[in-house]
């Protein structure tokens, strides 16, 4: 902190940040601007201060609006709110929605090109857009969550956070999430007394939504994609858009190259899961494939061997992924070798991404193919650059709007070795 904040200042709006912040600059300094839109000319409280570095400002008005300004989805996260009581979750809610996804697009292409030394246009052959879901723009990118994280303040009235801080801001809608959330999430003022977290969820397999309720003991729920179903905790992961797990699952498959794909190779899902993106692969190779799915989480292994049952060369195993990495390597025969060699990997790591050493380690096997699916193109590009300097080339790339209103892209890449 520092004695400028809380100070006024007007601001040209210039561009887009990673974190779907927009960024200004005053007398030199870069400053951070929250609801704000590039081109656009504000008037922003100073709320932090790094000194030399940067500054963090709130827009509380807009002098010189985008063209790409509506009113915002959620009313209870607009400007004319307090930034203090605006509600999370929904910081695109007032950029069109075809001006968020160049947004998007603008922050993956700048990731890779600073992280990744990588002009994507250029190495594509071809500009990367972001994906629309089919349905979504019919009604405006609202409706498509199916599970949403209340925190409940000390009155007992749930609510989501305010944005960048943990206040709860009590609200009579939520605008992003499905109707079966929307009518069991308990808005009302005192409604959850001594409760501090509730979850609500919709899955695909069920006709209703429920309630977990802090650290409530997990329920098995069933969710359906295609015409496959997967087993899964209600307080484990699961894709929030309601069709994001059919969309990565046509992802994975359209970027796995089919040439490289060995029926007769070892290929894994590494980050499982409960086995979605194995049983993409799967269901390329055919009902001899040998798939093996690595994950952290005892009880979601537990529920991708039960998914994965079709396959009689299908297994989940449980473990940190570098560790489970090592210890194959060291123990393969060379006859595993070649048939991991053969391989194709997907890798879905959590937005802090793969990192170095499981980048190292995947790439020490050599398999013919890497699939990569990512939630943050900042940890993508780095780990491209990784394997980059490795021995794979970038080959395809795709980004999905998965998460609209807010400034996160689901991008998909193909990595494959250096001819």
């Amino acid at each position: 902190m520092g004695e400028s904040v809380g100070t006024l200042l007007e601001l040209d709006v210039t561009g887009i940040a990673h974190g779907g912040i927009s960024v200004a600059r005053h007398e030199g300094r870069v400053v951070f601007v929250s609801d704000a839109i590039p081109g656009e000319r504000v008037v922003a409280r100073v709320t932090e201060d790094r000194k030399k570095s940067f500054w963090r400002a709130d827009n509380v008005s807009v002098l010189q609006p985008s063209e790409h300004r509506v009113e915002h989805v959620w009313p209870e996260a607009a400007l004319d709110r307090d930034p203090a009581a605006r509600a999370g979750g929904a910081e695109f809610g007032h950029i069109a929605l075809a001006h968020q996804r160049e947004l998007k697009r603008e922050v993956l292409v700048d990731a890779f090109s600073r992280f990744a030394r990588t002009d994507l246009a250029a190495t594509l052959g071809h500009e990367v857009e972001v994906e629309a879901v089919p349905g979504d723009d019919e009604v405006d990118g609202t409706g498509w969550r199916t599970r949403v994280r209340l925190h409940v303040d000390a009155d007992g009235t749930p609510g989501p956070f305010a944005a960048r801080s943990h206040t709860v801001v009590p609200v009579t809608s939520l605008p992003l999430v499905t109707a079966a959330v929307q009518e069991s999430a308990p808005l009302g003022r005192g409604s959850m007394p001594g409760a501090s977290v509730v979850d609500v969820l919709a899955p695909s397999g069920s006709d209703g939504a429920r309630l977990v309720i802090d650290q409530q003991k997990p329920t098995v729920v069933t969710e359906v994609v295609g015409d496959r179903t997967f087993s899964v905790d209600d307080t484990g992961f699961w894709q929030v858009h309601r069709q994001a797990p059919a969309v990565l699952t046509r992802a994975v498959q359209d970027l796995v190259d089919r040439d490289r794909l060995d029926p007769d190779g070892h290929h894994l899902d590494l980050y499982g899961g409960v086995g979605l993106l194995a049983a993409a692969l799967g269901d390329l190779v055919g009902p001899r494939a040998k798939v093996t799915s690595v994950e952290g989480s005892e009880r979601a292994t537990e529920h991708a061997q039960e998914n994965l049952a079709e396959w009689i060369g299908a297994r989940a195993e449980t473990g940190r992924v570098d560790r489970w990495l090592a210890r194959t390597a060291s123990g393969a025969s060379q006859q595993e070798r070649a048939r991991l060699r053969a391989g194709t990997v997907v890798l879905d790591p959590p937005r802090s991404g793969a990192g170095r050493e499981v980048a190292v380690q995947v790439a020490a096997l050599q398999p013919a193919q890497v699939v990569y699916v990512a939630c943050d193109p900042v940890a993508l590009a780095r780990d491209v650059a990784t394997f980059a300097d490795l021995g794979y080339r970038l080959e395809a790339v795709r980004a999905f709007d998965l998460f609209p209103h807010t400034h996160h892209v689901e991008a998909v890449a193909r990595l494959v070795p250096v001819a």
